[in-house]
């Protein structure tokens, strides 16, 4: 796993072994996560979508703490996975990482909590598993506008972009600034530093 230049962000990149049969690599350990990240992961949920080729989702974050941690892999297809720094005081607050996820290459990233993440699908369908740190709690969960030209996040528009009315309706980044709804990177440094203990 390496790590990111937006602090709180890692990149997977496994050792794929192609044979007659198929394809062979190791998806996640544990081991390796620790090493890198400083703590283990804890897993709450697992989740698996299914998504058409222009699909996007996001940007989705929760409330810290506890916030939602995510390790992103494609199952099948490719995406297009963004990570956004939304951490009111953070270096890179208003930044975003942008990574291919695919079956392929068998990457996954790592999205602490505090970040925004979403992502948009790049072939006829692209299968995406989230491991979470956390449940899904709807009142705790937010999302922003992916398309706020303030983030200048560049998402390919061919064809367009489908989104969920949720996510076609989200507040801007100044929107969620100003109605507190951001964390601040005191409380995610915090909250990292208890998950190391």
């Amino acid at each position: 796993m390496r790590r990111m230049s937006m602090d709180g962000v890692w990149l997977s990149t496994p050792d794929v072994h192609p044979d007659s049969r198929g394809t062979f690599h190791e998806a996640f350990r544990q081991d390796t996560f620790t090493e890198a990240v400083g703590h283990p992961f804890s897993l709450a949920q697992a989740n698996v979508s299914v998504s058409r080729r222009g699909v996007l989702r996001g940007i989705h974050f929760a409330a810290v703490p506890p916030g939602q941690a995510k390790f992103v892999s494609c199952l099948h297809g490719a995406v297009l996975d963004v990570a956004v720094d939304l951490r009111v005081g953070s270096p890179t607050f208003g930044s975003y990482t942008a990574h291919e996820l695919s079956s392929r290459n068998g990457a996954s990233l790592y999205v602490a909590e505090g970040m925004g993440h979403a992502f948009i699908a790049l072939t006829d369908e692209a299968t995406v598993m989230y491991l979470c740190s956390a449940v899904y709690t709807p009142h705790r969960e937010h999302t922003l506008d992916p398309f706020d030209p303030t983030l200048g996040i560049d998402w390919p528009r061919d064809p367009a972009p489908v989104l969920s009315p949720r996510d076609r309706e989200a507040p801007s980044l100044a929107q969620l600034a100003s109605d507190n709804v951001l964390p601040s990177y005191e409380s995610c440094l915090a909250h990292a530093r208890v998950r190391r203990a």
